[in-house]
């Protein structure tokens, strides 16, 4: 009878650990969810994301939102800029790779030094465009637009034409 209790106690505890640490995997898992500084794993959620007035480099009208990163600094970063329908960023370049994903609406690209919107390609929700450093591009919102840019920063906007940057025409 004492050697039946023994073997019962040993297959309950055998049984009570794993199920102890999973339960302790998946309260690590919660905490690593949140998002605080420090940890690797950064999850948010569509009404989460943060949304603001666009940077001075950007033309007015346009709202924007950091989700990872430090744009401004030497690191890899995520952004979304939310365009509305007609908002043109006229030729500008840019010192690193740009990566750029449409979520919502039609983003209008094009290539060169001057804006040619005939010329440009319409890009729906899933299009993908990588966009060399030094390369000199434009592009256009077709209806209310959303697109996701993650590159290593810094993040810098160098207009083609000085007379375009929203910077200098704010001065004015």
């Amino acid at each position: 009878m004492k050697k039946y209790r023994i073997v019962m106690i040993v297959i309950i505890i055998s049984a009570a650990i794993p199920l102890i640490l999973a339960q302790v995997d998946k309260d690590r898992g919660k905490k690593a969810l949140t998002g605080k500084a420090g940890q690797a794993h950064t999850m948010v959620m569509p009404n989460d994301v943060k949304w603001g007035p666009a940077p001075p480099a950007l033309p007015p009208g346009a709202q924007f939102a950091v989700l990872s990163g430090d744009p401004s600094k030497a690191e890899l970063f995520t952004i979304r800029i939310k365009a509305p329908d007609g908002y043109k960023i006229m030729p500008h370049w840019h010192p690193t790779d740009e990566n750029m994903t449409v979520l919502e609406g039609t983003f209008v690209m094009g290539i060169g030094d001057k804006f040619d919107e005939a010329a440009a390609h319409e890009m729906p929700v899933g299009s993908f465009n990588r966009v060399p450093k030094g390369t000199r591009h434009y592009a256009m919102a077709k209806g209310e637009s959303v697109v996701q840019v993650h590159a290593m920063g810094p993040f810098v906007i160098n207009y083609v034409n000085p007379n375009d940057d929203p910077r200098k025409q704010a001065r004015k």
